[in-house]
């Protein structure tokens, strides 16, 4: 395995819970963090942007509580996305932000910039950049970055093609740094795989999508209960980058989801305004693992599944405790 920093280091389970757009909230944050895994949002989900103060500040806090309260399992640190990508209007705010609450950890996507990399160490924090191919890998380390997050084919959201086998290969070659797997990760033995992949977490998200806390209409969790990987499908249409997204979304929005045009990146907006919500709000994102996802629970319980599942899994291919 890799070199950690301090921020990643102990959890109970090698988990992170990837920042899903709109849904992630303070309250799945803090569940996930209680629970002893990263828990994450994306900034731009605080929306008037003066929200995004007052969200570090409660999730800080509680943190802090929990650790006084329990000493004997403190939290695990949480973190907060940010999209680099030049329509993000935000990005400068809510750097301010993350800047101002010493934000453990941050998760980039849509771009690497160095000026960004250098704000979050200049007060100790890590930062994780997602990829989806050794080339982008590369390039965010240049720039910077701690970690990475090689998100493989089938992860939801802005997912590759690559094979998590082949993804994870190709940058272990030259990066012994950080490194969390995507890509329709929902079961404790998937978490042992993407460690015996040689990395370092796994990176959920969709799972979490059918929990309590989660920032999802029902009918979204119900979809992602009852949904396996033949109901999802691989589309630039919506953001102008590929993405995975539930069928049941597409065809409620009225269009047919085996034939849907495509699009480019000139369409990408992440700007602070409602427009930059829409596609995210009708049509659902969602990865390939929803499979082995049965029922809403709280997140506290999902978690602890993961931890027995994981247990199970070390115990099967004879892994010391």
């Amino acid at each position: 395995m890799s070199r950690l920093p301090p921020a990643l280091q102990n959890l109970s389970l090698p988990v992170i819970g990837s920042p899903l757009f709109i849904i992630s909230n303070p309250k799945l944050v803090i569940e996930q963090c209680k629970a002893g895994i990263i828990g994450a949002m994306p900034a731009l989900n605080a929306r008037p942007a003066s929200q995004l103060d007052e969200w570090l500040h409660e999730i800080t806090e509680t943190l802090a509580a929990w650790n006084r309260q329990h000493p004997d399992r403190p939290a695990a640190p949480f973190a907060i996305n940010q999209i680099v990508h030049k329509s993000n209007d935000r990005l400068e705010h809510d750097m301010e932000m993350v800047v101002r609450h010493k934000v453990p950890v941050i998760i980039t996507s849509l771009g690497a910039r160095t000026d960004v990399n250098d704000a979050i160490h200049g007060y100790g924090g890590v930062v994780l950049h997602d990829v989806i191919n050794n080339t982008f890998a590369r390039k965010a380390v240049e720039k910077g970055a701690d970690g990475l997050i090689a998100v493989a084919a089938g992860a939801g959201g802005h997912a590759g093609t690559k094979s998590p086998f082949a993804l994870v290969q190709e940058i272990r070659e030259w990066f012994d740094g950080p490194l969390a797997l995507s890509g329709a990760i929902a079961t404790g033995g998937a978490v042992l795989a993407a460690q015996a992949m040689g990395a370092d977490f796994a990176y959920i998200g969709s799972a979490f999508i059918a929990t309590e806390e989660a920032r999802a209409s029902d009918a979204y969790k119900q979809a992602i209960v009852e949904g396996t990987s033949d109901d999802i499908v691989y589309s630039s249409l919506f953001t102008g980058v590929h993405g995975n997204y539930l069928k049941p979304s597409i065809r409620n929005a009225g269009l047919d989801p085996d034939n849907l045009p495509e699009s480019d990146p000139s369409k990408m907006d992440f700007g602070g305004g409602e427009s930059a919500k829409k596609a995210w709000k009708d049509i659902w994102g969602c990865g390939q693992g929803i499979g082995a996802v049965h029922q809403v629970s709280t997140a506290a319980a999902f978690i602890a599944k993961l931890k027995q599942e994981y247990a199970r899994a070390r115990e099967r291919v004879g892994v010391p405790a």
